[in-house]
């Protein structure tokens, strides 16, 4: 196994690796060996760790260090499902412990299986850049496997209370919106129009399944030698239950291609090569996939523009009222204009 993708723990994230040890000792296969704690340095907000036992390895989930909305980064929930979830979708790792006591590491965590692979971040790893045809086997790969995903049978596993599936939408665009109003810094006429636009174009859903809600490239592992074998899918905090085509619309809104405005380029989570599938792609094979009606695609894709909006604008005030210094923030004004501009121009399109 290789350390490679990991970096020792950052001081001001660490916690009494001690305690846990003793905690852990004999909980875990492997567990009865002494610990060496590592960090997984990608991603922006729940913490992971690995936990090293020399013969057997683990990941350790935790949320975000400070003040943490009631709802989200929810350990318990992501245990719940990570526990059952991987029996009938084998990309889900397992869940193996869930810990509510702070006293051990300063806030609840849960312990999963570990996987050896490849993230897929602002690069393709050299091996794949070679493949000629490696980003379309990774594009193919990370749409099947969410039409996989979107039909497990959720009742089937036990997960029926895991959210009020009907109404989601609805939710969806008011929750955004009440969060949009809290965090703007001006008044932006073109957010009011995508949020009246979503208001009155709200399709009915079909069906429902567990969505994962936070579905794109850089939440994938692949197998390190083979871009045509995805081996993880991580970072199930969000989950619930709900629409599946809003996880499409999400990743529509993440997806990145040559032809996208340069800011967006500048700005993306993913590779920017000509050999991705476009989003005409993604929405055709995940309809051949799941045979579901994907008529009414341009609503979640804004959906999911108009969510990003959201994001951007909760990240911006905390930058504008000094409440975080980090300088790569002070972008994000720039990025809601040009984000609610490109949310104008599909519905014109509409």
């Amino acid at each position: 196994m290789t350390n490679s993708d990991t970096i020792p723990v950052r001081r001001d994230e660490a916690f009494d690796e001690s305690r846990l040890e003793a905690y852990l000792k004999g909980q875990l296969d492997g567990s009865d060996n002494s610990l060496a704690v590592r960090q997984f340095g990608g991603g922006k907000a729940n913490l992971t760790y690995l936990l090293d036992y020399g013969e057997r390895e683990y990941v350790l989930r935790r949320p975000p260090l400070g003040p943490v909305a009631p709802t989200a980064h929810d350990m318990a929930r992501e245990h719940k499902v990570l526990s059952v979830l991987h029996e009938n979708f084998p990309y889900a790792p397992q869940a193996l412990h869930f810990c509510d006591d702070q006293e051990i590491i300063g806030a609840p965590f849960f312990i999963m299986d570990r996987k050896v692979g490849v993230v897929i971040r602002t690069t393709l790893p050299e091996n794949f850049e070679q493949i000629t045809n490696g980003p379309e086997l990774i594009s193919a790969q990370l749409i099947n496997v969410l039409a996989e995903f979107h039909q497990v049978d959720y009742s089937a596993l036990g997960l029926d209370d895991l959210g009020k599936p009907e109404g989601f939408l609805q939710r969806q665009v008011d929750g955004w919106k009440k969060r949009w109003d809290k965090a703007k810094h001006e008044d932006l006429p073109a957010v009011e129009n995508i949020y009246n636009w979503l208001s009155e174009n709200i399709p009915e859903t079909k069906f429902y399944s567990i969505i994962h809600n936070d579905y794109k490239l850089d939440n994938v592992m692949y197998n390190s030698n083979d871009p045509d074998k995805l081996i993880g899918v991580f970072d199930w905090d969000m989950c619930t239950l709900g629409d599946p085509l809003c996880d499409l619309g999400s990743l529509l809104s993440y997806w990145c291609t040559t032809s996208d405005p340069v800011f967006f380029q500048k700005a993306a989570s993913m590779p920017i090569d000509n050999r991705f599938y476009s989003r005409e792609q993604l929405v055709q094979q995940y309809a051949e996939m799941t045979g579901f009606d994907v008529s009414n695609i341009r609503f979640y894709h804004v959906l999911g523009l108009y969510r990003l909006i959201g994001i951007a604008a909760q990240i911006y005030i905390r930058f504008l009222r000094g409440q975080t210094h980090d300088k790569r923030f002070a972008i994000f004004g720039d990025m809601i204009n040009l984000v609610s501009d490109y949310g104008v121009e599909l519905i014109a399109d509409a």
